[in-house]
C-alpha cells in the first residue's frame, strides 16, 4: 500500500513539472458583437509574449466574468495561441415597474434600483434588485407583496426588464404580545420598543408596519432595558410574526428574564509599564458599586473613565475589555483588562456610503484623526458617537493595511436611512382637550442638524415652536440649540389675564463633570398682557407690552440607573432665570427639584420628590402676573389645576413662592392584569406670597391629598386616572376628587 502511494505522489510531481507556463504568440477573440476585441484583451489582463499558466487562464475567466458584460466565457490555449470565446450579456433597453398605481411609490422604487438602462443584464443582478425592491416594500408595510421579474427579449440582443409587483394588503401590527418570564407588565415593555400597534389614529406612523429591521432594534432595546434592571442573563428567546387568514399580524416576543444579579467584586488588570496610581480613582469608584444591582450604565461609566485617563496620561495605544463572570448564585465578578494594543498609526480615514450626509458630520464625531495613534478605546468611542447620531441605518468599519507596516487605513461605511418624522397627538381629560402636530428632521440638508417644528393647542393655550440643534457645534463637543417660539395663553376667565409671547433663545447643554450637566441659554421675548375688566385695579395696572432679555442656566446632577423607568438613584436640578434688560419689570426666578428612586420590592419602585420655585422682583415693580407661580397639576392631585392659593377679586393669581412634596409607590396588586399598573400617592404643596398687594390673603397653608393612580393601556390609547382625597385645604380652594387623561401620539 505504501509503495502505491509513493508511486502516485511521484506521478503527480512529474505531471506538475510538465504543466509549465507557455508563451502567448497570438490572441484571438470570438463571439463579441458589441465589446471590441481590444477591450476584452485589456479586461483579461493578458498580452502577447506573456507566460501563461493554468492558474492564469482561470484568472482570465474570473476577470472577464467580473465585467458583467458576458453571459458565457471560454478560454483555450492551443499551440501558443490564446482563444477567448464570449457570449455577450444583452443590454437593458428599458426598466419598468408594473402593478403599482401609486406613481410616487413607483418613482421611489425606480430611484432605488442600482441597474440602469444601457447596462449589461444578468440574472443575478436582476434577482438582487428584486430582493432590494421587496425589502423597500416591506419597510413601507407591504409585507405580503410579491415580485415577478419578466424579461422581454428583443432582436438586437437587448431586453426590456419588467418588475411585476403585487403589493397585496399592508401588514399592520394588530397586537404586540410579550410572553415568557418577562417580570414586567406589557404596558411598560411596549414603551421600551419602537414598533407600535396599529390604531385608527396612527395613520401617519410608519412604526405600525411589520419591519424586520425594526423588530431587531426592538430586541436590542429590550435586552438593554432588562440588563440595566439587573437581569444579566436576560434574552429574547424568539420574536415571531403571526397572522391569520384575515392578514391580522401579531408581533410576539418570548422573553426569558432570568434572575436579578448584583455586582460582587471589581478587578482591573493593567500592563506592567502603566502607573497604577493613574488608575486609583477608578478603583475607588468601583468599590462603591459592590452589592449594587447590575447595570450596563455602570460599566459604560468605568470604560469612559479609563478612556479619560488614557488621554490625560498619554497612554496612546490602549484597549480595554470587560470579562463578566457569575459568582455563586446571584453575584457577578467584573474583570476589566486594560491592555496595550498593537502600535499602529492612522494614515487615512475614508468615509463611504454617505450619499446625503456631508462628510464633516461623520468626521466631527471622531476621537481619532489622521496621523494619530490607533487607540482602540477612542476608535470604538468614535464609532459609538456616529451611531448615536441616529441618522444612519448601519455603521460598519474596517481597518486595512497600507504600504507602511506601522500605518493603517480606516474605512467607515455608513448606510443612509430616512430621518424625517411627522407626528400628531391628541388628549382629553378632566382639564380639557389638547392636540399636537409636529415635523422633525434629524439630518437637515445632510448637515446632521436636528430640526423640530410643532404646534400645540389646548383649552387655554396655542403654542408654536421651532427648534434647531446643531450637534457638536464647531467641534466643541457641545450642541448649539436655537428656539423660536410664539404663544397665546388665555386665562381671563379663571385667572384674570391673557398673554401673547414672541421670542427666541439660544443655548447649549453639555456634561460639565461626571453626571453633572450644565445648560446655559440666552432668551429675548416680547410679551403683551391683557387683563379682564373684572380684575383688580392693581392687576389691571400690569397691562401693556414688555421686552425681556433673560439669562437662563440649569445644573442637573443625574445619578439614576437609567433614564426610562429608573429604579435606583436620583436626579437633582437647580435652575435660575436672571433678567438682563434694564426695564421697569425685572424678575429673578430660582428653582430646585430632586427626585429619588428606590426599589422597595422586586420591580416595584418608591419615588420621593421635592419641588420649589421662587419669583422675586429686582426693581421697584412687582412680579408680573404672567410670571407668578402656580402649582403644577401633576404635583397636587385632588385639586383643580392652578386653583389653589391667593385670590384677587375672584381670580386665582398664583404666588411668589411654591413648594411641593410628592411620594408615590407602585403597588403589588392586580399582577394578573398585564395592561394596568396601580400606585398610591401622597401630594403636599403650598403657594403663597402676593407682593403687589400685601392686604390680600395669601393663603399660606399646606394643601395635601392621598389617593390611588392607575395607568391603563387601552385599545384607544394610554389612560391615566387618579382618585384623590384632600387631607388639608383652604376654603377657597377648588377640589377635584377624580382626574383622568386619555392621550396618544400618532
Amino acid at each position: 500500500m505504501l509503495r502505491i502511494i509513493i508511486k502516485i505522489l511521484f506521478l503527480l510531481c512529474f505531471f506538475t513539472t510538465i504543466v509549465k507556463a507557455e508563451i502567448i504568440k497570438d490572441i484571438k477573440i470570438n463571439g463579441n458583437l458589441r465589446v471590441n476585441s481590444e477591450t476584452i484583451i485589456m479586461f483579461s489582463g493578458i498580452s502577447k509574449g506573456q507566460d501563461v499558466s493554468p492558474e492564469d487562464l482561470n484568472n482570465i475567466l474570473k476577470k472577464l466574468y467580473e465585467t458583467n458584460f458576458f453571459e458565457d466565457v471560454k478560454v483555450n490555449l492551443n499551440k501558443s495561441i490564446l482563444e477567448i470565446f464570449v457570449i455577450e450579456n444583452p443590454i437593458i433597453q428599458s426598466i419598468r415597474i408594473e402593478g403599482i398605481k401609486n406613481k410616487s411609490l413607483e418613482k421611489a422604487l425606480l430611484e432605488k434600483i442600482n441597474i440602469s438602462k444601457g447596462s449589461s443584464f444578468n440574472n443575478f443582478k436582476a434577482s438582487s434588485e428584486s430582493a432590494r425592491i421587496q425589502g423597500i416594500l416591506r419597510k413601507s408595510g407591504f409585507y405580503l407583496s410579491s415580485i415577478e421579474t419578466l424579461i422581454a427579449e428583443n432582436n438586437d440582443n437587448t431586453i426590456d426588464l419588467v418588475f411585476q409587483i403585487d403589493l397585496g394588503e399592508k401588514a399592520f401590527i394588530g397586537e404586540i404580545i410579550f410572553i415568557g418570564d418577562k417580570k414586567f407588565k406589557s404596558r411598560k415593555l411596549r414603551n421600551v420598543i419602537v414598533s407600535e400597534e396599529d390604531k385608527f389614529w396612527k395613520f401617519l406612523s410608519q412604526k405600525r408596519f411589520v419591519n424586520k429591521e425594526r423588530i431587531e432594534l426592538d430586541k436590542r432595546l429590550l435586552i438593554n432595558f432588562y440588563k440595566n434592571k439587573g437581569y444579566f442573563q436576560a434574552k429574547i428567546e424568539s420574536s415571531t410574526i403571526q397572522f391569520d387568514e384575515k392578514n391580522n399580524f401579531k408581533l410576539v416576543f418570548k422573553i426569558d428574564a432570568g434572575k436579578k444579579y448584583r455586582f460582587n467584586k471589581f478587578t482591573i488588570n493593567y500592563p506592567d509599564n502603566y502607573e497604577k496610581k493613574d488608575f486609583d480613582i477608578i478603583d475607588k469608584k468601583l468599590n462603591k458599586f459592590s452589592n449594587e444591582i447590575y447595570s450596563y450604565k455602570i460599566l459604560e461609566k468605568v470604560l469612559k473613565e479609563i478612556e479619560s485617563i488614557a488621554k490625560k496620561e498619554n497612554y496612546e495605544f490602549v484597549d480595554a475589555n470587560v470579562d463578566q463572570k457569575i459568582f455563586q448564585d446571584d453575584l457577578i465578578n467584573i474583570i476589566i483588562n486594560v491592555v496595550e494594543s498593537d502600535k499602529f498609526y492612522v494614515k487615512k480615514i475614508n468615509i463611504l456610503g454617505n450619499n446625503v450626509t456631508i462628510e464633516d458630520v461623520v468626521r466631527n464625531q471622531l476621537y481619532v484623526d489622521e496621523g494619530d495613534p490607533l487607540n482602540n478605546v477612542l476608535f470604538n468611542k468614535s464609532v459609538s458617537a456616529i451611531r448615536a447620531l441616529n441618522i444612519f441605518k448601519s455603521v460598519n468599519t474596517e481597518i486595512v493595511d497600507t504600504d507602511t507596516a506601522s500605518q493603517k487605513e480606516i474605512n467607515i461605511i455608513v448606510e443612509e436611512k430616512p430621518t424625517g418624522e411627522v407626528s400628531l397627538g391628541a388628549g382629553v381629560g378632566s382639564s380639557g382637550a389638547s392636540t399636537f402636530f409636529g415635523v422633525k428632521e434629524n439630518n437637515f440638508l445632510g448637515k446632521g442638524v436636528k430640526l423640530d417644528t410643532n404646534l400645540a393647542l389646548s383649552e387655554e393655550t396655542i403654542k408654536g415652536q421651532l427648534f434647531v440643534v446643531n450637534q457638536n457645534y464647531n467641534n466643541s463637543d457641545r450642541d448649539l440649540i436655537f428656539r423660536l417660539q410664539a404663544s397665546e395663553t388665555d386665562r381671563l376667565t379663571d385667572f384674570g389675564y391673557k398673554t401673547n409671547n414672541t421670542g427666541f433663545s439660544i443655548g447649549t447643554n453639555f456634561e460639565y463633570l461626571d453626571d453633572l450637566f450644565f445648560s446655559p441659554s440666552f432668551k429675548i421675548n416680547n410679551e403683551k398682557i391683557e387683563t379682564s375688566k373684572n380684575a383688580s385695579a392693581l392687576l389691571q395696572k400690569q397691562e401693556g407690552s414688555y421686552l425681556d432679555v433673560t439669562g437662563i442656566y440649569g445644573l442637573t446632577y443625574d445619578k439614576r440607573n437609567q433614564k426610562y423607568e429608573p429604579s435606583d438613584g436620583f436626579i437633582s436640578t437647580f435652575s435660575q432665570n436672571l433678567p438682563l434688560a434694564f426695564n421697569e419689570s425685572q424678575t429673578i426666578v430660582n428653582g430646585y427639584e430632586i427626585t429619588n428612586y428606590h426599589e422597595y420590592l422586586d420591580n416595584k419602585v418608591l419615588k420621593l420628590s421635592f419641588f420649589g420655585r421662587a419669583a422675586n422682583s429686582l426693581g421697584d415693580d412687582d412680579v408680573r402676573i404672567s410670571e407668578r407661580l402656580y402649582v403644577p397639576s401633576n404635583r397636587l392631585r385632588g385639586f383643580e389645576r392652578g386653583k389653589v392659593g391667593p385670590l384677587d377679586n375672584g381670580d386665582f393669581i398664583g404666588g411668589n413662592y411654591i413648594t411641593t412634596v410628592n411620594m408615590s409607590a407602585e403597588l403589588p396588586v392586580l399582577e394578573s392584569l398585564d395592561t394596568i399598573t396601580l400606585s398610591s400617592f401622597y401630594d403636599a404643596a403650598n403657594v403663597w406670597g402676593v407682593d403687589y398687594n400685601s392686604s390680600l390673603d395669601d393663603s399660606n397653608k399646606i394643601r395635601s391629598s392621598v389617593g390611588v393612580a392607575a395607568n391603563w393601556y387601552t385599545p384607544i390609547g394610554p389612560l391615566t386616572f387618579s382618585f384623590a382625597h384632600p387631607i388639608t385645604k383652604v376654603s377657597t380652594d377648588k377640589t377635584e376628587g377624580f382626574r383622568f387623561n386619555l392621550g396618544t401620539s400618532f
